[in-house]
């Protein structure tokens, strides 16, 4: 449905989207999103207040959405513009091309329809006008936010808001920026700053409880939780899942259950609601009771998948009960590819493996090429044929484009690998390599060692700050490692990988090259690099940060600039992270030529590693994870032991990937390159064989 509404507002048939729209709705009163693509076909047909009215709908069922606060900002601003030049045409007869509202409006009206080059151009006009006019510098803030310029973004809002301190439409922007920026108290201060101004923008209650929680503020979270109750309009499903969540969290779950259960019948798709509620009825023990209420909604509803989900998660894997479920499931909806392949991940628990087959043939004969059902076939295939087994995934990678055909390359390669097949493995997966050299980052420079380091700083007892540093060379699963501490940390941040990096020393190749020469100093980059951590979100240098690179000529800086910080070195056996490395790609994307240049490059890198470790230049950890592995649990374990503080298990850290000592496999088809990792292995403390 969404794709057709987005077809008919490409047409500019605002009707048509509005009548696709309003049918969602009716068939999915639930889905935030049905409101969300409502409120845009009623702003393409220029009826602003009930798009507002439709998306503040929307907010109720999802109050803690950023893109739908950052939606309803928006139209917040438009509906102001448009009753603006509305009023300014109404006292003139003819077009005046310095009515400032008629910009504004048009702007706000494209950035709702997410037309920012259109948005732009209207801007400019208006900086024409009145470049001043703290509405033009909004926009220009509402803008820069579609841009993901975050922090110019920050800057232009911020300063909009000292003009008019009382505006709710500017504060809210404000807040929805601090909010993308994941600057959970900055947001929460604008929007209760909002609610002050505005107390009918009841929809930020529910944000607000979600930044308390956050924030880790149960008690700030009750109090809201408590207020929002008692509003007109405010007891909603969304209002209760967050009751139920604190009330969870609290160590209730009779009072979580009594929440959410009068709601269960009339939300029984929800998938927040069922969890929750799954999560009260398992800490009660009252697994019968769950049976008997899932399978009476059931009754009336079966054909809703996340329903069917929650049954089914009451009964143990693989057990009868959960067999059972299975079957009514499939016989309930059996074009549905979930329950076919619930069914066939059943039948391979019990061990109808042939069953199991014949299930992963009908999925494909409803969707060929499905993931699943290829995957399960291709299984069979490896055990009885490996080479038919590699030719069937040939086929799908000669079908495929884009993305997908170079993650069935990957597979394809894990596939030979499987099948006892090392050489073809490898040249898969070297030359997918050397197909994407040009969409990879160059290998980052590495420096020699110096003569002397400088001496390290004294560190200040009172001093609270204690940054920590993360990184791990290709191929050592550092990804799952921050994973990990991501499910378990607010402080960590994995920005350096994504679309809007900070740019600081440790962003930039030529940082090593720029401390040699003295055109950087040591405290010049501890200094950058602070600087920027306020619009990362973070209110002090206590963070956990994920480097794009190592080298130890860093420590020309942190040394003495930054003695209390502390370097966590993910690792592994380096022959199973070169090995890894080739297979998988790295987290940074960084690309390999040749097999022989990434053994040396990483065999370089790990030197550093040994020699930081062996003359203990800086405070550090290695943290080994050969033994961890793909286990969240095991994982969990080692980390807790690094960190000193138990940490909770997450509930997934990333696919699997090939065991440790795998790298023995391919002795002979990698040797030179294995040989030239081996030293660096054993002064790291591995086997020499």
């Amino acid at each position: 449905m969404q794709e057709q509404i987005l077809q008919a507002l490409r047409r500019h048939d605002a009707d048509q989207a509005v009548q696709l729209a309003t049918r969602w709705i009716a068939d999915e009163p639930q889905l935030p999103q049905a409101h969300r693509w409502h409120a845009l076909a009623l702003q393409q047909q220029g009826q602003l207040p009930a798009a507002v009215e439709s998306l503040q709908r929307a907010l109720a069922l999802s109050p803690d959405d950023a893109d739908l606060h950052l939606q309803h900002a928006g139209l917040l601003l438009a509906l102001h513009q448009f009753e603006a030049a509305e009023a300014a045409l109404g006292r003139t007869t003819g077009f005046n091309p310095n009515e400032l509202s008629a910009y504004l409006m048009q702007a706000h009206l494209a950035l709702a329809r997410n037309d920012v080059d259109e948005a732009e151009k209207q801007l400019k006009l208006a900086a024409r006008v009145d470049a001043e006019n703290p509405e033009v510098v909004a926009l220009s803030g509402m803008v820069a936010l579609r841009r993901g310029a975050l922090d110019e973004a920050l800057a232009q809002l911020s300063s909009a808001v000292r003009a008019l301190p009382d505006d709710p439409r500017i504060v809210y922007a404000l807040g929805t920026a601090y909010l993308r920026k994941d600057m959970l108290a900055f947001a929460e201060q604008a929007f209760r700053r909002v609610l002050v101004l505005n107390p009918k923008m009841t929809a930020l209650h529910g944000l607000l409880v979600q930044l308390a929680l956050r924030q880790d503020n149960p008690a700030a979270a009750a109090e809201l939780i408590e207020q929002a109750l008692q509003q007109p309009g405010q007891d909603s499903v969304a209002m209760r899942r967050f009751a139920a969540q604190l009330a969870l969290q609290s160590g209730q779950p009779l009072q979580a259950r009594d929440h959410l259960r009068p709601l269960l019948a009339a939300n029984a798709g929800d998938p927040q609601l069922l969890q929750l509620l799954l999560m009260a009825w398992q800490r009660l023990g009252r697994d019968d009771e769950a049976r008997s209420e899932l399978d009476a909604v059931l009754a009336d509803h079966d054909q809703l998948h996340n329903l069917w989900l929650a049954r089914l998660s009451v009964e143990g894997v693989g057990s009868e009960g959960a067999v059972a479920v299975g079957e009514r499931w499939l016989a309930a909806m059996p074009a549905h590819l979930p329950a076919l392949e619930t069914r066939m991940r059943l039948h391979d628990m019990t061990g109808e493996h042939d069953a199991a087959e014949a299930m992963a043939e009908r999925i494909l004969a409803l969707e060929p090429g499905r993931v699943s059902g290829a995957t399960r076939l291709v299984d069979g295939l490896v055990q009885r044929d490996p080479a038919a087994a590699a030719a069937r995934v040939q086929q799908m990678v000669d079908a495929a484009e884009g993305r997908a055909r170079e993650d069935l390359r990957t597979w394809l390669g894990e596939v030979h690998d499987r099948g006892g097949q090392p050489r073809e493995a490898l040249r898969t997966w070297l030359e997918l390599h050397a197909d994407n050299v040009a969409n990879r980052l160059p290998l980052p420079p590495q420096a020699k060692a110096p003569a002397s380091w400088p001496a390290l700083g004294e560190v200040d007892p009172e001093l609270a700050s204690r940054p920590m540093f993360l990184w791990g060379a290709p191929g050592s699963n550092v990804e799952k490692v921050m994973s990990a501490l991501s499910a378990a940390s607010p402080l960590v941040r994995v920005d350096r990988f994504g679309a809007t990096p900070p740019d600081d020393a440790f962003q930039n190749y030529n940082t090593l090259q720029d401390l040699a020469s003295g055109k950087l100093s040591p405290q010049g980059l501890v200094d950058g690099w602070r600087a920027r951590l306020p619009s990362r979100g973070l209110s002090n240098d206590t963070v956990i940060d994920w480097l794009l690179f190592w080298d130890n000529a860093l420590l020309w800086a942190l040394r003495p600039a930054l003695p209390q910080g502390r370097l966590l070195v993910v690792l592994r056996d380096p022959r199973d992270m070169l090995l890894d490395w080739i297979a998988y790609g790295s987290g940074a994307q960084l690309a390999i030529t040749s097999l022989q240049e990434a053994a040396e490059w990483l065999a370089r890198a790990l030197t550093q590693v040994a020699v930081l470790n062996e003359q203990d230049l800086y405070p550090h950890v290695l943290v080994r994870v050969d033994a961890a592995g793909n286990d969240p649990q095991a994982m969990a374990l080692l980390l807790s032991e690094v960190m000193g503080v138990q940490l909770p298990v997450a509930p997934n850290i990333g696919p699997p990937r090939l065991p440790s000592g795998h790298w023995r496999n391919y002795r002979e088809v990698m040797g030179a390159a294995i040989d030239l990792l081996t030293p660096v292995a054993v002064r790291l403390g591995y086997p020499e064989e």
